[in-house]
């Protein structure tokens, strides 16, 4: 195994919130329970996932996100300028769809932003406490130019400049918490290989075809002056709401040249079903960077074989070199509070499974 991230064995972040912690949540929700007594519930249901994710074998541990709803709006919504509204456009084949980030004012990150949730894993964490983010497309991505105020920004480019400053801000606040491995969760460049999504786009006013080097653009600002030794790694997939998916087709070269011009270590690239296409698109990986390469689902309960991850991962390695991979679940388990259609005990199941087929393959 290696000794920095992105490791062999690896994961995507969120994990299935354990009963307790549901019920903890509701109950403070619905005002019946104090917010100190809510957070004890919750420090304790952290403890207990990083001990098990330890135990595991895994070396990079997350907190599950068991602080948020979702992956992405617990963050966004603490920046100023943005608020939440009803999603429009193209849904998720599900009910209870999450609400969408819309900015309705300048952007600007005046306070830090989830650094209290890292302290907190590091502090309880012995092997390497991981930070999971949204990324700037974050803002753009579900509603496009109508999502973004035409006040506050009439050009997209000072759009996308304040939200790079603004990650730019959040990040250096992550990073003088302590944090050396940060994930930016990504979904755009995926789902920017689907063609009803690009009408999406077309539909609320955008060019989707410079969209690629635009949210490339704004990720590399926001990593501008990131400290030395903090891997920074991206994920990107095709949609995780409640075992749905939102997007489909394979890794199109255009979209993958944007994507891997960006200035992160590593890539988390879905390839759980057929969904994703081939592997053929990882021969564009630049030299020295990582693809992690999510061929376990986090979708269903089924656990994957072990000669049927290794055959894959062996099919990967033709396009780019053993060396370069590694292996995780396409996603989390639960990227929003509701969670995926599985039970825990195949959750960890399927986390083990990533340790054990990781350990053969790379030794």
């Amino acid at each position: 195994m290696i000794a920095a991230p992105p490791f062999r064995a690896d994961q995507v972040g969120s994990l299935l919130r354990p009963p307790e912690l549901v019920q903890a949540r509701a109950k403070a929700k619905a005002g019946q329970l104090p917010a100190a007594e809510l957070k004890a519930v919750e420090d304790r249901c952290i403890r207990e996932a990083v001990a098990k994710q330890e135990a595991i074998g895994l070396q990079a541990v997350t907190d599950g996100e068991y602080r948020r709803d979702f992956w992405h709006l617990d963050f966004v919504k603490q920046l100023e300028g943005v608020v939440l509204k009803p999603a429009v456009g193209i849904q998720f084949q599900a009910e209870d769809v999450p609400p969408m980030a819309t900015v309705a004012g300048k952007i600007r990150c005046a306070k830090p932003i989830m650094t209290d949730h890292f302290a907190f894993l590091k502090s309880v964490a012995k092997q390497t406490a991981k930070l999971c983010i949204p990324a700037p497309s974050t803002l753009h991505f579900r509603g496009g130019r109508d999502a973004i105020s035409r006040e506050a920004y009439p050009d997209l480019a000072e759009f996308f400049a304040d939200a790079a400053e603004a990650w730019r801000t959040a990040i250096g606040h992550i990073a003088k918490a302590g944090c050396s491995y940060l994930q930016l969760d990504d979904v755009s460049f995926s789902y920017l290989c689907d063609e009803k999504v690009l009408e999406n786009y077309r539909a609320h006013g955008d060019d989707p075809a410079g969209l690629p080097l635009a949210y490339a653009g704004a990720i590399n600002a926001a990593l501008k002056g990131r400290p030395k030794g903090m891997t920074v790694t991206m994920h990107t997939c095709r949609g995780n709401f409640r075992s749905t998916w939102f997007a489909a087709g394979g890794y199109q070269d255009r979209v993958i040249e944007a994507m891997f011009s960006t200035d992160v270590d590593a890539y988390f690239m879905e390839y759980d079903s057929k969904r994703a296409g081939s592997f053929e698109p990882l021969r564009l990986l630049p030299k020295g960077k990582k693809v992690v390469l999510g061929l376990v689902t986090t979708k269903t309960g089924a656990l994957e074989s072990k000669e049927e991850l290794k055959r894959r991962i062996a099919a990967a390695a033709k396009f780019a070199p053993l060396e370069s991979l590694c292996l995780s679940p396409q996603c989390g388990f639960a990227s929003t509070h509701h969670g995926n259609a599985l039970s825990i005990d195949e959750q960890w199941r399927k986390l083990e499974r990533v340790v054990e087929v990781a350990r053969e393959v790379w030794k």
